[in-house]
């Protein structure tokens, strides 16, 4: 483990570059994309079909994809379980700057 990782953050964007170097391996990016894609897309589904049973299905396909990206691929802890508001957080931003072509995937 590395002791970045133990470091408090005074501010997310204190934080964000160590989140950043956390997801430096692409397939672990792009892991993360597709869960985060998902993860929107169960919710609108559950929003426009008022079916909210599925909702459970969430936070399994998000933290699924990320978790396989960082154990199997980027071979370090998620961040979210030291920092799980700026993880989360975190997440959106750096799916945004993928849509926004400024983090290569």
């Amino acid at each position: 483990m590395r002791t970045e990782a133990a470091k408090n953050y005074n501010s997310f964007a204190e934080f964000y570059p160590f989140y950043l170097a956390e997801h430096a391996n692409l397939v672990c990016r792009r892991l993360h994309f597709i869960g985060s894609t998902l993860v929107l897309l169960i919710i609108a589904y559950v929003l426009f079909s008022q079916n909210f049973v599925f909702l459970w299905l969430a936070p399994i396909a998000g933290y699924g994809f990320a978790w396989v990206g960082h154990f199997f691929f980027e071979h370090n802890k998620p961040a979210t379980f030291k920092h799980p508001l700026y993880s989360f957080i975190g997440d959106w931003v750096m799916y945004k700057d993928i849509l926004n072509s400024k983090l290569p995937i």
